[in-house]
């Protein structure tokens, strides 16, 4: 692919279409990895790597989970660093390569009955090493395909391209987990089925790699390094300039991290708690994971067409609404009133307003240190959303029971709607801003 900036002219739509197939594939890749691990950790990883009675168990293993979040502003930090200086493209390839390695060693752990103790700790080890991987994707990918597209007047829908990549990595795990689990007995999968997932992740990780490889850098970063100087610290820089605007928009994205939390780890746990199978509550939320799909790229178009902060103010509104009914529908023991809570609640709320995140976070830092902005923005908000959410959790579904800790926990996460709808009220909308400054 010849060199934009080289051509001196924007990118045609086909060059954009080009970036942003080598990023979403990535990014596919990484979610896939990602969130297998998520169902695995609610539903195996608490009686193969943890010694602990009943709800512990879990609790154990779902903190684990939870702790590959909390780490994700290092890998933010490492890589924004790496993609505001050396070029967005060798920044997703060398964070695509850690989560891959990450990967194969969680799938290659062995079990506490075989190493004892040892085996939690090497768990922790790798599960911290994929959340650095993982911490560098969204804001970076973003960045790299927003940057590609900034003159063709449609951001939000080839940045939404990247959030693709979360209902298409959910589609695919979900799926490839009722396949494996439907060709073989409970015991084997819980003795070794469940690794199947992390060799191939490894293994299709390799092919993401390559194509990321043979892809440029976006349009604006290259006239960037060509006009200007590139700053000797970007990931250190843009805390010391734009604090606030981090945090403003940190908050934001800290209710789709409990959106996240609520319906895809914790919610995949209560609804076999109540009586769905396993091959239900995987059903449910494959068909959330689809309908999230369409309701992103409705919303990457009406970010387009109207504005950025509307399309994530009707998102937090309804999250804000819907958090308590999603576990009374669930409650009913009913299989379609179960998938019409998830399909609020996650492919609706997170969907929606996932069509204007990747511009969101992206519109709102200038280029000289725009990946670590968007990244540091993006990734601390997993730290007190979707990494913190999880650890509460956990401790309230131990103290009260799963019958009892759904009030509980839905009260909590309506709290990161309300910050969220003051946070993008407080957020001048960027719908027009100029990318290449």
């Amino acid at each position: 692919m010849t060199s934009n900036a080289a051509q001196g002219a924007a990118p045609s739509r086909d060059q954009i279409y080009q970036v942003a197939l080598a990023s979403i594939i990535g990014s596919v890749i990484e979610q896939y990895d990602f969130l297998v691990t998520g169902v695995i950790a609610a539903t195996v990883w608490g009686g193969v790597f943890f010694k602990l009675p009943g709800l512990a168990a879990v609790a154990a293993a779902i903190g684990v989970y939870g702790l590959g979040i909390v780490i994700r502003p290092v890998g933010a930090f490492i890589f924004g660093n790496i993609a505001d200086r050396y070029g967005r493209k060798d920044a997703m390839v060398y964070a695509l390569l850690l989560m891959g390695v990450a990967t194969l060693l969680i799938g290659l752990t062995p079990t506490y009955d075989s190493i004892g103790v040892a085996a939690p700790v090497l768990l922790i080890v790798f599960r911290l090493l994929q959340g650095i991987s993982f911490g560098a994707e969204f804001g970076t990918a973003s960045t790299w395909v927003v940057e590609q597209a900034a003159k063709s007047g449609k951001r939000a829908f080839w940045g939404a391209w990247v959030g693709f990549a979360i209902p298409i990595g959910l589609l695919l795990g979900f799926g490839s987990v009722i396949a494996v689990r439907a060709s073989m007995a409970p015991a084997e999968f819980v003795a070794w089925g469940w690794r199947i997932f992390f060799f191939i992740g490894f293994a299709v990780a390799i092919v993401g790699i390559v194509i990321r490889a043979r892809s440029v850098d976006s349009f604006v970063f290259e006239q960037f390094q060509n006009q200007r100087q590139v700053l000797a610290a970007p990931a250190a820089q843009v805390w010391k300039e734009m604090p606030l605007t981090i945090l403003r928009t940190s908050v934001v994205n800290a209710m789709f991290g409990g959106a996240f939390f609520l319906s895809f780890v914790f919610g995949t746990g209560y609804m076999k708690a109540v009586g769905f199978s396993g091959t239900q509550a995987e059903t449910i939320g494959l068909i959330a994971a689809a309908s999230m799909l369409v309701f992103m790229i409705i919303g990457s178009r009406l970010a387009d067409s109207i504005s950025r902060r509307s399309v994530l103010l009707v998102s937090a509104v309804v999250f804000l609404v819907w958090a308590i009914p999603y576990f009374y529908l669930i409650n009913t023991g009913n299989f379609w009133l179960a998938v019409l809570a998830d399909v609020v609640g996650f492919g609706f709320v997170f969907g929606f307003g996932y069509g204007a995140i990747p511009t969101f976070y992206t519109e709102n830092f200038p280029t000289r240190y725009r990946a670590s902005g968007a990244s540091a923005g993006y990734q601390i908000s997993q730290v007190y959303g979707g990494g913190l959410i999880p650890i509460i959790a956990g401790l309230i579904l131990h103290a009260y029971g799963i019958h009892r800790a759904y009030v509980y926990i839905g009260m909590f996460v309506m709290l990161y709607a309300v910050a969220a709808i003051l946070a993008i009220l407080a957020t001048p909308e960027t719908k027009n801003v100029d990318l290449q400054v």
